[in-house]
């Protein structure tokens, strides 16, 4: 986790710093650690388990704008509001820093700022490459990149060292269609053409269970 969270670039008296303010965090499925438009809040690094940031609509209804994975970091120094309705999409562990005392150790550790000024950076690109490929992408290549991305997460398993990946979704099929800007039943349509193809398969719950990772790449490749 450390070399992949905004601690990677930090020396053991910075990592100390941080240890002296933060605090783990146990995180159930399907609870809010942070609420749009809520003031103050805290810093977080995801140790482990998956988010998702929404946000309302003029009429009400939840959009998903984001997922955050472990080593992801959650949360806006120096901000007065938080933008965006944080929730876990499992159980999951937080090292959570006071917004206050986080902006102080950013105020005294320069590559601490480096660090979360590049993270920021490759979140930003990151949306903007999401952009690019749903404004390019087929229904049917948006679901097979999805389930690959999920596929190469942690929390996937093999039965053998060169077997199948088989991993359970975070999401609902209505959530994987907000995701992807689609309809739950485009996904879901999609979803059992893909089984009917055997290039994966549904054991049950939200379990999938990749059985052609090539014939999925090679329809990610055609966007």
């Amino acid at each position: 986790m450390r070399e992949d969270s905004v601690c990677a670039s930090l020396d053991d008296a910075e990592l100390q710093t941080l240890h002296r303010i933060g605090r783990r965090r146990q995180v159930a499925r399907g609870e809010t650690v942070s609420w749009a438009g809520e003031e103050g809040g805290a810093c977080a690094n995801i140790l482990s388990g998956m988010f998702k940031l929404s946000a309302l609509t003029a009429d009400g209804r939840e959009q998903i704008v984001g997922l955050l994975y472990p080593s992801d970091f959650v949360g806006r120094p120096y901000a007065s509001q938080t933008e965006f309705t944080v929730t876990a999409l499992s159980d999951a562990e937080l090292c959570v820093f006071p917004r206050t005392d986080f902006e102080g150790a950013l105020a005294l550790h320069a590559s601490l700022s480096r660090a979360l000024l590049h993270r920021t950076l490759e979140a930003l690109d990151g949306a903007r490459r999401r952009m690019l490929l749903l404004g390019r992408q087929s229904a049917e290549e948006r679901v097979a990149g999805f389930l690959l991305d999920m596929a190469a997460r942690p929390g996937a398993c093999r039965a053998s060292a060169r077997g199948p990946v088989t991993f359970d979704l975070p999401l609902s099929r209505g959530a994987m269609a907000d995701v992807l800007g689609l309809t739950i039943e485009t996904v879901s349509r999609h979803m059992t053409r893909l089984k009917a193809a055997g290039t994966i398969s549904l054991p049950g719950g939200r379990a999938v269970t990749i059985l052609k990772a090539g014939e999925m790449r090679r329809i990610v490749a055609a966007a």
